[in-house]
């Protein structure tokens, strides 16, 4: 039986939305930064729990604010992926009212809170800032070398399903 759930992106511009896309559908990473204006949607088939889940993947503009975000861009999303750059503390400043942006609009939808370009930062000191904080970070990943990346769409897949049941 095959699901199709869709699944958006979210977060500042330049923490890796793209590129992690690009990694979970194409297993490619590309240096070259470029901007993504208005949504693009990438399409992906993972097997989880005997089922097949047919990704329907939105990679959307990046804000500084998820009110800043057309509204219609997260309409019938099954899951969202909030994405800060480990290595721009600007990015994940306002995690708990954006975070609470998304539980008060879509209260019933799985968010995985990925913490990317862990490449690029002391893993182990970031790791204690957010258990400081009270920050439940779902995943650290790398887009650039593709760990933690297949797993946090596998444990969101995971997510959506548990709250079908």
């Amino acid at each position: 039986m095959k699901i199709t759930k869709k699944i958006v992106l979210v977060g500042h511009f330049g923490v890796g939305k793209t590129s992690l896309i690009r990694r979970f559908v194409d297993n490619e990473f590309d240096t070259d930064y470029q901007v993504t204006i208005g949504v693009q949607v990438k399409k992906k088939d993972v097997e989880v729990d005997d089922k097949t889940i047919s990704f329907l993947i939105w990679d959307i503009e990046g804000t500084t604010s998820l009110d800043n975000t057309r509204k219609s861009y997260l309409l019938g999303s099954s899951g969202f992926i909030y994405v800060f750059d480990l290595s721009r503390p600007e990015t994940f400043e306002n995690l708990e009212t954006e975070l609470r942006f998304l539980k008060d609009h879509f209260p019933n939808i799985p968010v995985a809170l990925i913490g990317n370009k862990e490449d690029l930062v002391d893993i182990k000191e970031k790791k204690s800032y957010f258990e400081i904080k009270k920050i439940q970070v779902s995943n650290f990943s790398s887009a650039k070398t593709g760990k933690g990346v297949d797993q946090l769409f596998f444990n969101l897949a995971q997510k959506m399903i548990e709250n079908e049941s």
